[in-house]
């Protein structure tokens, strides 16, 4: 085991601690005698740290089947909300009058100290993260002078209420990889080769930001979309064929990507858990409200990128 340990990288340590957090949630769950759905949310946080913990150690399949396990969980709406021993309203206002901004500290020293170990470090900004997270916590502890227990119980209702949408990154990274093995890129540059005239610029430069968006809508993660239509459309048709900057052309393709994020549920950190951690009553309020900005951004990255070749 000490051994094991020795040989593990800063970023294994960083996903360790992760995975007990979860774990320690389940177990929250299942205790709750609260929860009408204690079973089944404690199982899905339990399955979820166990793959962080011992993903890099399981073979594909048994990952591939803890993933089906937890979306059987979600299918039969076994997820839920239960008992996290919250102050009362009275004591938060009081609090909240007693401590005002300096609240926000711990919340600016994670931007911060992320930076400083990711820039002047070798860590990395992940590993910097995770250091940052634990500082703040600390340091928010001081100030509310709260028990570092409350701090897991705050911590599951933040996980409950975004519920499984706090998977859908990794789920989505995971299709991205899968779209790039099935050669969806080539067979994307090859329709859009049969449609667009080759030596149309401005219908290239259409079909590259708005196939950005669109991907994007699909997997939820510019990211993503980014490699698989820059490796299709903007790199052989735009950058080969017309000679255009990659460096110019990249960025406003990522910002048109983003565009998509905007106007997709799939992109559940920006657009549905704001809905449920404000407990919004309309799930697509966000997504409605941001549609109008998104297809003037989109329009005007498509005559930007045109403008620059």
């Amino acid at each position: 085991m000490l051994e094991l340990l020795y040989k593990m990288q800063p970023l294994d340590f960083v996903y360790l601690l992760v995975g007990i957090i979860l774990v320690i949630f389940s177990i929250q769950s299942f205790v709750d005698k609260d929860h009408n759905h204690r079973i089944g949310t404690g199982l899905f946080w339990l399955l979820y740290g166990i793959s962080f913990i011992f993903g890099s150690y399981m073979s594909k399949e048994i990952n591939g089947w803890l993933v089906i396990a937890m979306a059987a969980i979600v299918l039969f709406k076994q997820l839920g909300k239960g008992n996290y021993f919250e102050s009362a309203i009275d004591f938060k206002k009081m609090e909240a009058l007693r401590i005002g901004n300096v609240i926000f500290i711990p919340a600016l020293l994670v931007g911060i100290i992320t930076f400083i170990i990711g820039f002047f470090t070798k860590l990395g900004a992940l590993v910097g993260l995770a250091i940052a997270s634990i500082i703040a916590l600390c340091v928010a502890l001081y100030i509310t002078k709260a028990k570092v227990g409350q701090s897991f119980h705050e911590g599951r209702r933040l996980l409950d209420a975004i519920g499984w949408t706090a998977i859908l990154s990794q789920l989505l990274a995971a299709l991205g990889y899968l779209f790039n093995l099935a050669g969806v890129g080539k067979l994307i540059s090859s329709m859009v080769a049969s449609i667009v005239p080759a030596d149309n610029v401005f219908l290239i430069v259409v079909a590259y930001c708005i196939g950005m968006a669109f991907f994007t809508m699909i997997m939820g993660n510019a990211f993503a979309a980014f490699a698989m239509i820059t490796s299709a459309i903007g790199v052989p048709m735009l950058v080969a064929g017309h000679g255009a900057n990659p460096a110019v052309i990249g960025p406003i393709a990522m910002l048109a990507g983003y565009c998509g994020t905007l106007m997709t549920p799939m992109a559940a950190n920006f657009n549905i858990v704001p809905v449920a951690l404000l407990e919004m009553k309309d799930t697509y309020g966000v997504i409605k409200a941001q549609i109008p900005v998104a297809i003037v951004m989109l329009t005007l990255n498509i005559l930007l990128m045109y403008y620059f070749l």
